[in-house]
């Protein structure tokens, strides 16, 4: 188990990013799924929990074989999905991740908003009061981000916002802007495979991260568009873009009802699940699926004539030549 404690501060308020990060968790699932992979929405839909009162909870499959290193991708098949779980009691949230092919992975993620700048140090202390754990502040202007997910209309060095007169942020923003808020978020990830869980647990840990500083970047560059919203407004905007991310990706609807299933209280809910969740169908894909007809290859020929063994002939078989060279296997 690896433990980290992100802070991502941001030039906005508690209260205004609570439709801001609604916004930008739904954009960005969108934009970011395309032809079979991406973020396919299972449920989303009103919960109420007995301590932390009235929430949205949802539940996603993230498709993304195609975003994983090359050394994963050995061991992991093309279709596999990530589900995402999501408690969402604002400004507490509870997320949890479990991996369809890998069930001893889990990521679990627990985030609270605050109007600072990331220096209350006991935040976590019912959570994770004695467990030894980093601390890693995240710079939306200054920390540098995946080359092939930077765009200059996202750069809050660049972006100044017309509806709030806010950004261009400089290094040391942090420290004399106002308004300003900060995302704590709690971050435990498990892979419990001898061999293999360090360099996962750390592979996973440097994935959320580039994530939290992307998804924070756009949540800000963003503003003019979902700042004069409404709740009311962003929930639609999460139902029509929810309904359009899933025909990109080419999801059919369920042939199980989802929304009758009930969820677990929060008691059960405080420690991620390590089995993953039942696909909608256990049929395999028709790609996969062996042609009845298929007609069986031939390896060797209909008829074999044997030489007269008083003549001194030499038997060819099809495809040994004296001059064949030995086959290397094809480079990857």
């Amino acid at each position: 188990m690896l433990l980290k404690e992100y802070r991502i501060c941001m030039p906005l308020t508690v209260d205004e990013y609570k439709i801001g990060q609604l916004y930008m968790i739904s954009k960005h699932s969108h934009e970011q799924s395309d032809r079979g992979e991406g973020v396919e929405v299972v449920q989303n839909e009103p919960f109420e929990d007995p301590h932390h009162g009235n929430g949205q909870f949802t539940e996603k499959r993230v498709y993304l074989n195609s975003k994983l290193p090359s050394w994963a991708r050995a061991v992991v098949p093309k279709i596999f999905y990530v589900t995402e779980k999501a408690w969402n009691y604002y400004p507490y949230t509870v997320t949890e991740y479990t991996c369809s092919f890998l069930p001893k992975f889990s990521i679990h993620i627990e985030t609270k908003y605050e109007d600072n700048k990331g220096s209350n140090d006991s935040i976590f202390d019912n959570e994770a009061k004695d467990l030894e754990r980093e601390v890693c502040f995240i710079d939306i202007a200054c920390d540098e981000i995946p080359e092939r997910y930077y765009k200059e209309s996202e750069d809050p060095k660049h972006f100044k916002s017309e509806k709030t007169g806010r950004g261009q942020l400089r290094e040391g923003w942090r420290d004399s802007h106002q308004p300003i808020m900060c995302s704590y978020k709690l971050v435990t990830v498990k892979f419990e495979v001898w061999g293999l869980q360090t360099r996962v647990e750390q592979f996973v840990h440097k994935v959320v991260r580039d994530i939290l500083l992307i998804g924070h970047r756009q949540a800000f560059a963003w503003v003019d568009e979902w700042y004069d919203m409404t709740m009311d407004e962003v929930r639609e905007f999460e139902r029509a873009t929810q309904e359009a991310t899933n025909k990109k990706i080419g999801v059919l609807p369920p042939a199980i009802s989802i929304s009758g299933i009930a969820l677990l209280p929060s008691s059960v809910r405080s420690a991620p699940s390590s089995a993953p969740s039942t696909p909608l169908s256990t049929d395999a894909p028709e790609f996969l699926s062996v042609p009845r007809d298929r007609p069986r290859k031939k390896s060797a020929p209909e008829t074999l004539t044997l030489p007269d063994p008083e003549k001194k002939a030499t038997l060819n078989l099809p495809g040994m030549h004296s001059s064949d060279k030995p086959c290397r296997p094809k480079s990857e």
